[in-house]
């Protein structure tokens, strides 16, 4: 009896680490060989994320953003999904983190254009704004960097 009670366990904490783990994967779109986009995904994988890249003609990416609900003005050069949300620009690995914990009723988030010092853009003091796009298309501070 306990053989079996500690068999259906282990099954069952298998299953919720698997499903952990896929909920840690940001697909990400990008057009073929940008570098501050490999940046981005790079430091995505550094904070454990996995990080399957999808190369797409611009238009295509273009459509990709449209389709997530972005508006003009809060796009950047890649746009990633996860958990059911959009990550459009070079959001920080841990606002990411922080999305997928809080589960805000949201599109997701965006770091529009592509900020100096911002996760892949190399290093800077310069600020830059993370935002919480709502499902209405308007968007909120989620973050200030550097913080």
């Amino acid at each position: 009896m306990g053989h079996a009670r500690t068999t259906v366990l282990a099954a069952a904490l298998a299953l919720l680490s698997g499903s952990a783990l896929a909920a840690q994967s940001v697909d990400v779109y990008s057009t073929p060989g940008c570098g501050c986009c490999s940046g981005w995904i790079e430091h995505l994988r550094k904070a454990g994320f996995e990080v399957p890249n999808h190369d797409l003609g611009a238009a295509d990416l273009e459509a990709k953003k449209e389709q997530a609900g972005l508006k003009p003005g809060q796009t950047s050069c890649h746009t990633g999904f996860v958990g059911g949300y959009v990550v459009e620009g070079h959001v920080p690995a841990a606002e990411v983190k922080r999305l997928l914990a809080e589960r805000p009723d949201a599109i997701g988030l965006t770091v529009p254009d592509m900020p100096a010092g911002s996760p892949g853009m190399g290093t800077s003091d310069e600020p830059y704004e993370v935002l919480l796009v709502a499902r209405d298309g308007t968007s909120t501070v989620y973050a200030r960097y550097p913080k």
